[in-house]
């Protein structure tokens, strides 16, 4: 990731603190104190004895040439580099709040197309101003939960419960693949549902290699299962048995390389539990080269992998975007 070099060195006399103005917003760090920085951010970076301002340019511009978790994440060591920067027990007398030192730091970072700002954690995230995908470390979904993290499950718990199977779409679902690294997503067919094609919701993914993979998802609000009679909340695999099978064989337009695209792969996401009956039907029902491109999400995979990220649980069910508002 290149970024230029006037941002980069506002960045370092920031972590310097190198500012004469008043109100002091950044903490001064002498040699010694910049090797510590850098180790709280999982480095082995050594002040070397150079000028300082000069070597954290280095540091920085080192990091920044780093492996991206997407086009649009910085690597995670910047983000770390950020939030130890932003760390709110560094607040100076006159930014109690650091109000003042995060408007400063994104005056440089919006240079690049991202702004920090602090979550519910109290920790500074950097933001994608353009497609809004939060930077984080990728936390392990199956570690210990924190005591907040736990509170945050039962949220999602109770929200999925009652939320419609638009509001899991466009509360849940849309924020949650957009911070997974996923693009273009798109609601097909929002308005009247008439041109779905068995397809709830379409994205792509761009790998390293700058291929792309393109995903269709089939969303449902209850558990799936493979009955011979579902209950009234529960939707049949046969059902989706059928919209699997167009959604795979239906092209889709992506407009921004202007071709019309198969979809790779199907993704079918139950806002309650997939049964492994379910999942056995489908698979055994479609051939050996579909097979391959059916993957499965339930409850339970949404829940792991919302509660590590910075995402807020949505306040109610009712869904908070009008039809035409949706964040494509």
């Amino acid at each position: 990731m290149d970024f230029k070099r006037r941002t980069i060195s506002e960045l370092a006399r920031m972590i310097c603190g190198d500012f004469s103005d008043e109100p002091k917003l950044f903490r001064y760090r002498s040699s010694h104190y910049l090797t510590e920085f850098f180790q709280d951010c999982d480095t082995d970076y050594a002040h070397d004895g150079s000028t300082r301002a000069h070597w954290v340019a280095g540091v920085l511009t080192e990091i920044l040439s780093g492996p991206q978790p997407s086009p649009q994440t910085p690597p995670q060591v910047f983000s770390r580099v950020i939030r130890t920067l932003m760390d709110p027990g560094d607040a100076m007398d006159g930014d109690p709040g650091r109000t003042g030192a995060l408007t400063h730091l994104n005056q440089s970072l919006s240079r690049e197309g991202f702004e920090a700002f602090y979550a519910e954690d109290q920790q500074c995230y950097l933001r994608h101003i353009a497609s809004g995908s939060v930077a984080a470390d990728v936390a392990n979904p199956h570690r210990p939960l924190s005591a907040a993290e736990v509170e945050k499950r039962k949220d999602l718990t109770a929200f999925l419960d009652a939320a419609s199977e638009d509001a899991l779409i466009e509360e849940v679902l849309l924020p949650l693949f957009r911070q997974l690294g996923f693009q273009r997503i798109t609601a097909a067919g929002h308005k009247d549902k008439a041109l779905e094609y068995g397809k709830d919701l379409w994205m792509r993914y761009v790998l390293p290699t700058q291929h792309v993979i393109y995903f269709g998802i089939q969303a449902k609000r209850d558990k799936l299962d493979a009955s011979g009679m579902s209950g009234a909340k529960n939707a049949n695999v046969a059902e989706i048995h059928n919209q699997a099978t167009m959604m795979l064989g239906h092209e889709i337009f992506d407009p921004e390389i202007g071709k019309r695209v198969l979809v790779d792969h199907a993704l079918i996401v139950a806002g309650g539990e997939i049964t492994k009956a379910a999942r056995n039907w489908l698979g055994n029902k479609l051939d050996a080269s579909r097979r391959s491109q059916i993957m499965f999400m339930d409850r339970e995979d949404i829940l792991n992998l919302f509660v590590v990220t910075p995402l807020k649980v949505p306040g109610g069910a009712t869904s908070k975007w009008d039809d035409d508002d949706i964040p494509f």
